[in-house]
């Protein structure tokens, strides 16, 4: 919070790169389609992702009917089934955020490669910088519907008290090849981050960057604050934002700049809110601030916290 409110007070910001992404048309050039399609085959299951977690509805009632009554065999295995079925669900969505790291691990070399900067790559490779966009969306999107289902870890943690229980008694248990104790251990450090999606963006970045020394880490925190920066210059220019034929543009590219604001504080050595960061923070939160409150809450409390 005091962050935020520092850089209210910062003025001597520069403007930026001032071009138009479009976010809802751009295709892939020749030289983009070897990653764009790589990435693509990942993007196509996001949606289907996102509406499984929407109606996840956890096991909540048949859990604690086998927690009151422990002797009841009947509400043991009641349980038991309504709990299996949902972490197969639960390890689908750990398994996507896998494949949507290396989808972002392919981008990032696309967009930070040298001779270009991240101005040139993000106006020439539009498709790319679609996708990275995407992977941002969704990724927030996820991380608001986990946020509020406190159901998720419930269920998890009562699969692995049950199985382990099950494993001292020596009776087989019917769902165990589901899930191991090596993915199960995995799965409890993810769903145990309040934004995991975020968490695995933020780490796959960071080790994109450990790998490859050779490429200054400039070139990856100046494509993040890049994509901030278009972001926010269309969306406050009213020339660009009429060339948005879609009233759900706008809500997709708040969202970006949010994403993208949050991966390189994350990234970034020093973040985004220092004076030295490359992103106008106080252009950014105006944006926002500059939309109807209902609809960028969620948004505005992702950067305080």
């Amino acid at each position: 919070m005091g962050n935020l409110l520092k850089v209210l007070t910062c003025t001597d910001l520069e403007q930026g790169p001032n071009f138009f992404l479009d976010f809802e048309n751009a295709q892939p050039t020749e030289s983009e389609k070897e990653i764009y399609n790589q990435v693509n085959v990942v993007l196509k299951d996001a949606e289907g992702i996102l509406e499984d977690l929407q109606s996840y509805r956890g096991a909540g009632h048949e859990i604690r009917e086998a927690i009151q009554h422990p002797s009841d065999e009947k509400l043991q295995e009641k349980a038991w089934g309504a709990v299996v079925p949902l972490v197969g669900k639960l390890k689908k969505f750990y398994e996507f955020s896998q494949r949507l790291e290396a989808g972002l691990r392919g981008l990032l070399g696309a967009l930070t490669s040298t001779p270009y900067s991240p101005t040139q790559h993000l106006e020439r490779e539009q498709a790319l910088a679609k996708q990275f966009a995407e992977i941002l969306h969704f990724t927030l999107r996820f991380d608001e519907l986990k946020m509020t289902n406190p159901a998720i870890q419930n269920d998890f943690s009562y699969y692995r008290r049950t199985l382990s229980r099950m494993r001292i008694n020596n009776v087989p248990a019917e769902g165990e090849n589901e899930v191991n104790n090596e993915l199960a251990n995995r799965m409890s450090l993810f769903y145990a981050e309040a934004t995991p999606m975020l968490k695995t963006l933020s780490d796959a970045t960071t080790k994109f960057v450990s790998e490859n020394k050779n490429l200054p880490i400039e070139n990856t925190t100046d494509c993040l604050s890049t994509m901030a920066s278009v972001c926010r210059v269309m969306l406050e220019t009213p020339e660009y934002r009429s060339r948005f034929t879609n009233e759900d543009t706008v809500s997709f590219c708040l969202r970006v700049m949010v994403g993208v604001i949050i991966l390189y504080d994350h990234v970034h050595p020093v973040g985004a809110f220092a004076k030295t960061s490359k992103i106008d923070m106080k252009g950014c939160i105006k944006v926002l601030k500059d939309q109807p409150p209902n609809s960028v809450e969620g948004l505005l409390n992702a950067l305080r916290y």
